[in-house]
C-alpha cells in the first residue's frame, strides 16, 4: 500500500497530459464453483482485493495485469442440493494470483478525447495462482499448510466509466476456470490420496472474482494514430 501511495504522489506531480496508462485498486468479493458448497455462479462468500495496471494501446483494446487475493468458503449446509447438505462437508481457502492478458473493450475507449468515455469490456489472458492444498478424510477437512501452484484462464465482462479527468470506476465479474479439481479439497493428487477423493473428479473446479476497480490514468499518447 505504501508503494502505491508513493508511485501515485509522483504521477500528480508528473506533466499533466493526454492518459495512456492505468493504475489502481481492485475491491470485492470471490467464491467458488466446485464438489463443496453451492453451485451459484456469483455468491461471493470472501473478500478480494488487489492491484490493476492498464496499458491502453488503441480505442479497442488495453493490455492488462493485474495481482489479487482472495478468500472463499464452500459450505455444504448453504447448498441447494440435499445429498450436499446431508453430507454437510465445509472449508475455507485462500487464492492469490497473478494474471495478465487483453483487455477489449465493445466501443471506442478514447482517454485522450475531452467529455466521458465509457465501453463494456471483456478480459481473457492467463492466470497463476496458488492455494491451500487439503483434503478431507471421514468428512473432517485435513488441513496440510502446504500452498499448491495452478494456472487458470480468467473470463471477464465488466464496464468502466470516466468519472474525472485523472479517475475511472469500474465493475467487472470474472470468472477463473482452473486447472485443478482440488480448490475444494475433493481431488488430492498422489497415489496416496486416492482413497479421498470424491465428487466429479473429471471436471476442474472454477472461482470467481466479482468486484469494482478504481484506477488513475497518467501518460502522454505516444503514437499520433493509436487512437485515430
Amino acid at each position: 500500500m505504501r508503494v502505491f501511495i508513493v508511485v501515485l504522489l509522483i504521477l500528480c506531480l508528473g506533466e499533466l497530459g493526454a492518459q495512456t496508462y492505468e493504475v489502481g485498486l481492485y475491491a470485492g468479493g470471490a467464491n467458488n464453483i466446485g464438489d463443496v458448497g453451492r453451485m451459484n455462479f456469483i455468491v461471493p462468500s470472501g473478500l478480494a482485493y488487489g492491484g490493476v495496471f492498464k496499458w491502453n494501446k488503441s480505442k479497442r483494446y488495453a493490455w492488462r495485469a493485474s495481482m489479487l487475493y482472495g478468500n472463499f468458503t464452500a459450505d455444504d449446509s448453504k447448498s441447494s442440493l440435499s445429498s450436499r447438505k446431508q453430507r454437510g462437508y465445509s472449508l475455507d481457502n485462500s487464492i492469490l494470483e497473478a494474471s495478465a492478458g487483453l483487455e477489449f473493450n465493445f466501443v471506442d475507449y478514447n482517454l485522450h478525447s475531452l467529455g466521458r468515455a465509457f465501453t463494456p469490456y471483456l478480459y481473457t489472458g492467463v492466470t497463476y495462482f496458488r492455494y491451500e492444498y487439503n483434503y478431507f478424510d471421514a468428512g473432517q477437512l485435513q488441513n496440510t499448510g502446504q500452498k499448491e501452484g495452478s494456472f487458470a484462464i480468467p473470463m471477464t465482462v465488466g464496464a468502466k466509466l470516466r468519472i474525472s479527468q485523472y479517475f475511472i470506476l469500474g465493475a467487472e465479474i470474472g470468472a477463473r476456470y482452473t486447472f485443478t479439481d482440488n480448490l475444494d479439497a475433493s481431488n488430492p493428487e498422489g497415489s496416496n490420496f486416492e482413497q479421498f477423493r470424491f465428487g466429479n473428479i473429471l471436471s476442474d473446479d472454477w472461482y470467481v472474482f466479482s468486484g469494482v476497480t478504481l484506477t488513475y490514468t497518467f501518460g502522454r499518447i505516444v503514437c499520433s494514430d493509436c487512437f485515430e
